[in-house]
């Protein structure tokens, strides 16, 4: 599928979206009987990228967001009440996200609230929870240093230093079968995130004397990808390390094909999953991943159930890709480590809750986080995982390798 293909359809992935969560209910293993909620909601407000160019993964969040709702007031609720997720549509522009969580604290009165998708949107999220004390636990923030707050809590596990560990692991990854890149070539997208971590690449790569060919800069919302592809040919890396978010690298890999160009290995920092895996031209891309429905990540039975729940639903709603990753994992993980503080305190208490979050940390799918380190990061629980056939596998670090597979490098 082309990327303007992939893009006009988001619309329908979200619309299906909706429709689709509630019939996957019925099979999850998650449901279980309990007295009937009462009273009146727990209200958790939150934004998504519901439309805009962020709006193919914000689908993955909305799935996730709507199962963990249904799934909980089907167990009872919360203290005996049911919960309702305020949810507004933030347009993936930061600017817009701070206005409508002010909304949602000031207008809308909402009890908690909970992190929107994307790094310069949390950040937008998290200056308006600091004025008014909330607690906010977020799923998918990716410049670890820059959450200075002291109630924000990261349901996605990358350590304080992601710009290390990330290229540190791909270069090892590589060197494992002999195929440590002599070259490389950094191109990313100025959308936050993408390009600290590809400014961190440049500082590994020259620390492991891997000779940097290119490094090249893109503004976020880029859609002739012509003469990037032109510089990266032009290049010819061994290794290519995209500081893609959402579809950038899915566009890329089409303006290379439009030059019969194949990157001989090539990384992604945060693609859309579906797109990159099914696409014929993402055959052995990499990135990173905290999720995904593979032993041993799997083999927790409450884990199992989220990935069944989860490829039911996003089945239903037309996801091209319905296996859950690091997204939707990162997501579930967030829900839970919010409304698991709410049960274990018996309260809505914001000091309360943050409190009992930063001195227990909490099990969740991807793990047990915890949350002790420099700006409560815990320890980095990051793996990088290849397309291969089709699907994404992990291939690093050597434990967590998927059963069958290997490092595919060239």
């Amino acid at each position: 599928m082309r990327g303007r293909d992939i893009v006009g359809a988001t619309r329908r992935f979200m619309l299906a979206a909706g429709l689709a969560t509630s019939a996957a209910l019925a099979a999850t293993a998650f449901q279980a009987q309990a007295q009937a909620p009462s009273g009146p909601p727990i209200r958790i407000g939150s934004t998504l990228a519901l439309t805009g160019p962020l709006a193919q993964t914000g689908a993955i969040h909305k799935i996730v967001g709507d199962l963990f709702v249904a799934q909980l007031n089907a167990r009872g609720g919360l203290l005996g009440r049911p919960v309702e997720w305020v949810l507004l549509d933030d347009q993936s522009k930061p600017d817009i996200t701070r206005t409508l969580y002010e909304r949602l604290i000031t207008v809308d009165k909402v009890d908690l609230i909970i992190g929107p998708y994307a790094t310069a949107g949390i950040l937008s999220a998290m200056a308006v929870a600091q004025r008014y004390n909330k607690v906010l636990v977020h799923s998918t923030f990716g410049i670890p240093k820059m959450a200075a707050y002291d109630r924000q809590f990261p349901a996605w596990p990358l350590g304080i230093d992601p710009e290390k560990t990330m290229p540190n692991d791909l270069l090892d990854a590589l060197a494992s079968i002999g195929k440590t890149p002599k070259s490389i070539a950094i191109v990313t997208s100025k959308f936050p995130s993408v390009q600290f971590v590809a400014v961190g690449a440049r500082e590994v790569a020259k620390a492991r004397g891997v000779k940097e060919a290119l490094y090249l800069e893109f503004e976020f919302g880029t859609r002739d990808f012509g003469p990037i592809a032109a510089r990266v040919r032009e290049a010819d890396p061994d290794l290519l390390f995209v500081g893609a978010i959402g579809l950038e690298g899915n566009q890329l890999l089409e303006a290379l094909d439009k030059l019969n160009y194949k990157p001989r290995n090539h990384f992604y920092v945060y693609p859309t999953p579906g797109p990159l895996a099914t696409s014929p031209l993402g055959n052995d891309a990499m990135a990173t991943t905290a999720f995904e429905n593979l032993p041993p990540l799997n083999k927790n039975p409450e884990a199992a159930a989220f990935a069944k729940a989860f490829t039911e639903a996003a089945t239903k709603a037309g996801l091209p890709y319905t296996e859950p990753e690091t997204q939707a994992g990162a997501s579930w993980s967030m829900w839970e480590i919010l409304t698991g503080a709410i049960k274990a305190t018996k309260s809505l208490d914001d000091k309360v809750l943050a409190d009992h979050i930063k001195k227990n940390g909490s099990d969740t799918v991807l793990g047990h986080i915890s949350f002790d380190g420099q700006n409560n990061y815990g320890k980095n629980l990051m793996r990088t995982k290849q397309v291969q056939q089709g699907k994404w596998v992990i291939i690093w670090p050597k434990d967590m390798i998927t059963p069958g597979y290997t490092v595919q490098g060239k």
